[in-house]
């Protein structure tokens, strides 16, 4: 591709993107919730260096797929050709441990993105394994990469208070490192534990608590409903649209 066409296709890209967020925001969404979308987004197309258009589908019809009230989830983003990629979601109850499962399968984690998936790829020729490792970086880095590195740690992603670290299985391993057969894609794309719905649970009846005392605190029972309503709803929107998301890019397998 020459320049020209380079130029040509970058507008074509930041215009889809531009009126995507328009449509979104026509149909409510936070404004923090669309800078994540379309920020993601855009890092997919650069990777797939494809047209939005032909990625994602007329923008409008895309647009209403990315409303969390639609309950629709978007379609993966077609990987290379000698690479497939898959992208899935894990609560931190088990997320290390199914990470270590999937290196196991040859997938490597490229990063974690805007909605906390890991974005992960496979070589579809020669499969290597991975194991992966994560750290809580509340007070940031502070010299954590260079600490792991000499162990051939490389970090991955990191998601609010977690960083994740992989690093290939063939320093170990050797030639074993590499698998003669790759297991399928796995079906499922959320992996969440019985702890997380547990967690959950105590969180809906802590906001029900706060609702019933704002309430009685005010003397009306409908300022402590509708601040209870208004974080549940909040909530939604931010599930349905990981939803949205993850439904979108399952289609595009």
């Amino acid at each position: 591709m020459n320049s020209a066409d380079a130029t040509n296709a970058q507008y074509e890209q930041d215009g889809y993107l531009l009126d995507l967020a328009d449509l979104l925001r026509a149909h409510g969404l936070p404004a923090d919730r669309i800078e994540a979308t379309v920020a993601d987004l855009s890092a997919h197309l650069d990777e797939a260096g494809g047209d939005p258009s032909q990625e994602f589908g007329p923008v409008d019809e895309f647009a209403r797929q990315l409303v969390p009230a639609t309950g629709e989830r978007a379609p993966r983003v077609p990987a290379a050709a000698d690479a497939e990629t898959w992208r899935w979601t894990a609560d931190t109850y088990v997320d290390e441990e199914l990470l270590n499962r999937f290196g196991d399968e040859g997938w490597e984690v490229e990063r974690v993105d805007a909605l906390g998936r890991f974005v992960s790829r496979r070589d579809t020729e020669r499969p290597q394994r991975w194991e992966y490792r994560r750290e809580l970086v509340t007070r940031g880095r502070e010299g954590l990469d260079e600490r792991l590195a000499p162990d051939g740690w490389e970090a991955c992603g990191t998601w609010i208070v977690y960083t994740w670290f992989k690093r290939p299985k063939a320093a170990s391993l050797g030639p074993a490192a590499e698998l003669s057969a790759a297991p399928p894609v796995p079906e499922r794309s959320r992996f969440f534990s019985r702890k997380f719905y547990a967690l959950l649970a105590a969180l809906a009846v802590a906001l029900t608590a706060a609702g019933v005392s704002a309430a009685r605190e005010d003397g009306d029972a409908g300022s402590g409903l509708g601040f209870v309503v208004g974080l549940l709803a909040g909530a939604a929107a931010m599930v349905a649209l990981a939803w949205a998301l993850q439904w979108r890019q399952s289609r595009r397998r």
